[in-house]
């Protein structure tokens, strides 16, 4: 029983950074497209912090919770926010800044979580009843975020990595290389699933990690 109540206690902490992860994450790129003229995101009630709007019951829920009790390594989406790349001002640079925003949005909010670590260290060391549970909470909340980040970095189609190579190429590469994003998915979860993909993310993450350790002053 001892072992059911940490897992549903783990899981519960988890739940919180990982939905607002995801979920500020496509907010962020709907925002970013509404600013350079494309509303679609804006009309269809995607600018929005609440949850059930972004939730893909795959994505959000059942992957990344199969992945933790078996892996303890959080992987997971929410529905894609609709953006018309016809409709931005400058097409392919404005898509690059709208994929852009997404992973800066999850640099952001694990700075944000370190400072939830801060207080949560802070709370243990006055004997603050809940300090537990703040503290592991900002942990899960750098851990996902940075995950999140560096993961949608990779140049790989759909992700936002992608999405930034692709307006530095000349029109002909542009086409054969947006190609790829049909495979994209199966090429992630290969690289999962072998274990290369948690190879490629992990010296970024644990450098990041490091800096904000250092900057907040806790390790």
């Amino acid at each position: 029983m001892q072992d059911i109540a940490q897992t549903l206690t783990n899981i519960a902490i988890w739940a919180i950074p990982v939905v607002f992860a995801i979920t500020v994450h496509e907010v962020s790129h709907g925002y970013v497209a509404h600013q350079l003229g494309d509303n679609t995101a804006y009309q269809e009630g995607r600018l929005t912090l609440n949850p059930l709007k972004h939730i893909d019951l795959i994505g959000t829920v059942i992957v990344p919770l199969l992945l933790f009790i078996t892996t303890s390594f959080v992987f997971g989406w929410a529905k894609p926010v609709p953006v018309v790349q016809r409709n931005l001002k400058n097409p392919i640079r404005d898509m690059a800044i709208v994929a852009a925003a997404g992973p800066l949005s999850n640099f952001v909010m694990a700075l944000f979580w370190a400072l939830v670590l801060k207080f949560g260290v802070y709370m243990e060391a006055s004997k603050m009843q809940g300090a537990f549970i703040v503290a592991r909470m900002g942990e899960a909340g750098i851990i996902i975020n940075l995950i999140l980040g560096v993961l949608n970095l990779i140049p790989i189609p759909p992700l936002d990595g992608s999405r930034v190579v692709s307006s530095l190429l000349s029109p002909k590469a542009y086409r054969a290389y947006n190609r790829l994003e049909p495979y994209g998915f199966f090429i992630l979860l290969f690289l999962l699933v072998s274990g290369v993909f948690q190879a490629i993310i992990a010296p970024p993450v644990n450098f990041l990690l490091n800096m904000l350790q250092t900057l907040i002053g806790v390790r």
